[in-house]
């Protein structure tokens, strides 16, 4: 049972940074991709950034390129989505995805993701 769990959410005044963490276990991951999604209240979900298995294809949200760079650790199964220079905006609960067997250098579309995390709380205050 694939589980992903994120952390690092919060409150924090316009301008701050947070990261994100998402950890995934139960299975052996392998050419997968990773994501981060977020939805803000009457909004539909839209994805943030993701990354393919390898590590060297992005995507970003275009709103947030710049400010936002994701990250990923094949070893602990972990990927990471470093926030800056946060807008209030960007308040939403932030989801991490997983898209299990994808291929290697495969960046998926966005409904193609078969795992998500419980979701964690950003809170920018302006």
């Amino acid at each position: 049972q694939v589980q992903l769990v994120e952390s690092g959410g919060g409150l924090v005044q316009a301008g701050g940074s947070l990261r994100l963490s998402c950890a995934a276990s139960g299975r052996t991951f392998t050419n997968d991709a990773m994501a981060w999604f977020r939805q803000a209240p009457g909004k539909e979900r839209e994805i943030v950034a993701a990354v393919n298995w390898s590590g060297g294809n992005f995507t970003y949200l275009d709103s947030m390129k710049g400010r936002v760079t994701i990250s990923r650790d094949n070893a602990k199964n972990t990927v990471d989505l470093q926030m800056n220079s946060l807008k209030p905006e960007d308040t939403a609960v932030y989801y991490c995805a997983l898209a299990l067997f994808v291929g290697r250098y495969t960046l998926p579309p966005a409904n193609k993701y078969d795992y998500w995390g419980r979701g964690t709380q950003v809170t920018v205050s302006s």
